[in-house]
């Protein structure tokens, strides 16, 4: 076992982890960040593989009500290191940002490596310490951080510490939710983990899933009871996922927990007025087959086309034998049976997590003084585009900023 002294730990070398260090380097604290990983950010590259999608350029207002239920709890950081000051930060570091036409915003990169590799170099002037292949395991009867290595147990006995361990999604990049043992031990209410931004299983016959798995339904509107929206999404194996699945992964989660299953409604052609489609689907077919004719007289790819016939079979029903009217209609309310979510290792980010009621307004957990927690780990959720990243920054630069006041009003003992 060896024991070393630092002034303030960082635990996690994510987004809040980092954002964390670079405010309390800028205060003039000493820092060393810890992560489990050989190296930082393993999540944020991956977030980046696609077009890194820093925030949203919508008004604040709306904004903030992606958030749901936590808003009031995130609006202070977020109003502190809002959408500008996140754009803003990307410029200094040579990266500068452009609005896409979903109202996204992206590095002009669009990638996250070069954005990460100048923040790093950044943090290593301001001298911000990393200590990778540190597993972070608790507190020593002393209430000194516990740390697995490579060479044995580490001791550490910091003056502060930021814990930014995320959440429990893609596990195999470092944010596996152990934490929660750890904290809950301590008497920390924790909500527990549960995918967000995820996939949902359903029961697919076998033509179906080997013909079209791995085929993106384009251009289509999703219903849900008062829920709905456009988007893309995408047949997988187990299932469904996307973009516009996922914006309501939320609701479809918990009503499946709820009920055990839920009917999703899929309209395929949704800018196509019903009447429209049925003088469509009322012209002769002649020669041609059934899904050339669904291919010609309703603009259906090949994998709506299937999608229809699943339901159809699903129901007991011919695709072929249906009149014009019922046709159209299905066309635009194709229903789809969500019978599971998708596992968690495998969500965009995960819903759950440290309760705001444990938390001062300055992010330091009330129970253990000293401590305080950011980013994924704590109890908020919200979509893609830009949110989960932006309040995983605000929060870590809040933290940083309760760190530094928390030491300028503790005794010099502690301060020095």
């Amino acid at each position: 076992m060896t024991a070393t002294q630092s002034h303030i730990a960082v635990i996690g070398a994510g987004p809040a982890g980092l954002m964390a260090a670079e405010v309390l380097a800028q205060g003039g604290a000493r820092v060393t960040v810890y992560d489990a990983m050989p190296s930082a950010g393993r999540k944020f590259l991956m977030a980046g593989r696609g077009g890194l999608n820093l925030t949203h350029s919508e008004p604040l207002p709306q904004f903030m009500a992606r958030y749901r239920a936590a808003a009031q709890k995130l609006k202070a950081a977020i109003d502190a290191f809002p959408p500008g000051a996140l754009r803003a930060w990307s410029e200094a570091l040579g990266e500068p940002t452009f609005v896409g036409s979903s109202g996204r915003v992206f590095p002009k990169a669009f990638k996250a490596s070069p954005l990460l590799r100048a923040w790093l170099r950044r943090l290593d002037a301001a001298g911000v310490r990393f200590a990778f292949r540190h597993r972070w395991t608790g507190w020593d009867d002393e209430g000194r951080l516990r740390f697995q290595t490579r060479h044995g147990t580490a001791v550490i006995a910091a003056k502060a510490t930021v814990l930014a361990l995320g959440g429990a999604s893609w596990p195999r990049l470092g944010s596996d939710g152990g934490w929660t043992t750890i904290l809950a031990d301590k008497g920390i209410a924790i909500s527990p983990l549960r995918p967000a931004n995820c996939g949902f299983t359903v029961a697919w016959s076998d033509v179906f899933r080997s013909r079209f798995e791995g085929q993106p339904l384009k251009g289509i509107a999703l219903s849900f009871g008062p829920h709905g929206l456009r988007g893309e999404a995408i047949i997988t194996r187990a299932g469904i996922e996307g973009g516009a699945i996922y914006a309501l992964s939320a609701e479809l989660r918990e009503a499946i927990a709820a009920n055990g299953e839920v009917v999703l409604n899929v309209a395929l052609r949704p800018d196509v007025d019903e009447a429209e489609l049925v003088k469509r689907l009322s012209a002769a077919r002649g020669k041609q087959s059934f899904s050339n004719f669904l291919r010609k007289a309703a603009q259906l790819s090949p994998v709506a086309a299937g999608l229809l016939q699943e339901a159809a079979i699903g129901a007991g029903q011919s695709l072929s034998a249906m009149p014009p009217q019922r046709l159209a209609e299905l066309i635009n309310a194709v229903p789809i049976k969500l019978t599971g979510v998708a596992p968690i290792a495998r969500a965009i980010s995960s819903a759950g997590g440290i309760s705001f009621d444990e938390l001062e307004a300055d992010y330091m957990i009330r129970k253990l003084p000293g401590v305080f927690a950011a980013g994924e780990m704590l109890d908020w959720e919200a979509p893609t585009g830009g949110y989960l990243l932006q309040a995983s920054f605000a929060t870590g630069a809040a933290a940083g900023r309760g760190v530094l006041k928390w030491l300028a009003s503790s005794p010099p003992s502690l301060r020095a």
